[in-house]
């Protein structure tokens, strides 16, 4: 089955848990000190949300799935179709160790396809892939279209250079 994503940055985590658990009739299925996520069945969607990002409003969409057969399917399609991509391979963000790749639509939204293998701790951990750098959730500048400003960084939204190929969920 897939799951389509969505990753919204906001200002005021608990008045946004508020609304959208009234909106979506339930409450979230995670929820930490900067983060909460809806695994929701109708419609099947993750919608999670954070304050972390530099600004509030969409930070991402994806598509999740639970087969590897599937997360591999979606990223032969993206090969083919000569897309820009970034593998990611395993990693971990957002609360959750994943394997995953990475797009840019036109307009520069990022689009995330992963498969989720585990919950963690934290909100990131390093990556083994990365060699020590942090690893986290939305591709940087390098996937972005020109002309448009990649508005993502890891860590602290007060940072100003992202550092590592990815920015923060």
């Amino acid at each position: 089955m897939k799951r389509f994503h969505v990753h919204v940055h906001v200002e005021d985590l608990a008045r946004n848990i508020d609304f959208y658990s009234k909106l979506f009739a339930a409450g979230p299925a995670r929820r930490e000190a900067d983060y909460a996520k809806w695994m929701l069945d109708d419609p099947p969607v993750n919608f999670a949300i954070s304050t972390r990002g530099r600004q509030p409003g969409i930070d991402h969409l994806g598509i999740q799935t639970d087969d590897p057969a599937e997360l591999a399917a979606m990223k032969a399609r993206v090969s083919a179709a000569d897309m820009t991509l970034l593998d990611e391979g395993q990693t971990s963000c957002c609360y959750a160790r994943s394997k995953k790749h990475w797009i840019t639509d036109p307009q520069g939204i990022a689009w995330e396809h992963f498969q989720t293998l585990g919950n963690i701790p934290v909100f990131n951990e390093v990556s083994v892939k990365s060699a020590g750098a942090a690893s986290c959730c939305t591709p940087a500048a390098d996937l972005v279209p020109a002309g448009r400003a990649a508005a993502h960084a890891c860590g602290d939204p007060a940072d100003e250079a992202p550092k590592s190929s990815t920015s923060c969920c």
